[in-house]
């Protein structure tokens, strides 16, 4: 996933022009759409690309209220409400609704950048956590290492956790057998070899290796020198 793109909604062309050009300026990246049915479609599809929605209420084909409970159903994403809807009412439906800011046109792009970091910054803390290189979504477990996902099968996954969130201490090959869904006539050398596996995923040498180290006739211990 990219940490810098955002979903822009917003059908009036000057302002998206505006919107665009601005972020390019701090590195945000906008896909934009005018109508929010095609922005729902693509949102479906390609919603782990994004990192925060943008969204004007006043839109053609859909209500924006409708539109951000529907993009909620699929992920909790952040979402900034960019509207000329100023009224309290509407701040506090869309807050309701799940919103994370409500900014109220016309307002200043800059102010727009500032709120964006802070919200990308809190959402980082909330949603994920990162030991050593690696960054771990905490409902799904994705694991990122430099921003790109690294695709692991369920039960990598689930013994790259195991040792990732028992940094520094040794882990048995009896408690990876015990601790994760592989079965219990499982031989040591079908869990050294996805050990082996996960090192060529997260392109670590196991003759020199910076995170996953072996503990001989024991098993494996994750480093963290953070």
């Amino acid at each position: 996933m990219d940490s810098k793109k955002i979903l822009l909604i917003e059908d009036d062309i000057s302002l998206q022009n505006l919107i665009d050009e601005y972020l390019k300026e701090y590195k945000y990246f906008c896909t934009i759409f005018s109508s929010p049915r095609s922005a729902l479609e693509e949102f479906s599809k390609n919603a782990n690309d994004y990192s925060l929605v943008i969204l004007d209420l006043g839109l053609p084909e859909m209500d924006g209220f409708d539109l951000l409970k529907k993009l909620k159903e699929i992920k909790d994403i952040p979402i900034i409400i960019s509207t000329a809807r100023d009224d309290l009412g509407n701040k506090i439906f869309g807050f309701e609704l799940g919103a994370d800011d409500y900014l109220a046109k016309p307002y200043e792009p800059r102010e727009l950048v500032l709120r964006i970091d802070a919200i990308l910054k809190r959402y980082v803390t909330e949603s994920s956590y990162i030991i050593g290189s690696f960054k771990v979504q905490k409902d799904t477990n994705q694991v990122f290492l430099d921003n790109n996902e690294i695709e692991f099968t369920k039960i990598e996954n689930e013994i790259f956790m195991l040792l990732l969130n028992n940094a520094n201490k040794i882990i048995s090959r009896e408690v990876i057998l015990n601790q994760t869904s592989l079965k219990n006539d499982t031989k040591n050398r079908t869990i050294d070899m996805h050990i082996s596996n996960i090192r060529f995923k997260i392109d670590d040498d196991s003759k020199d290796s910076k995170h996953i180290k072996s503990v001989w006739g024991i098993g494996y211990k994750f480093i963290n020198d953070n």
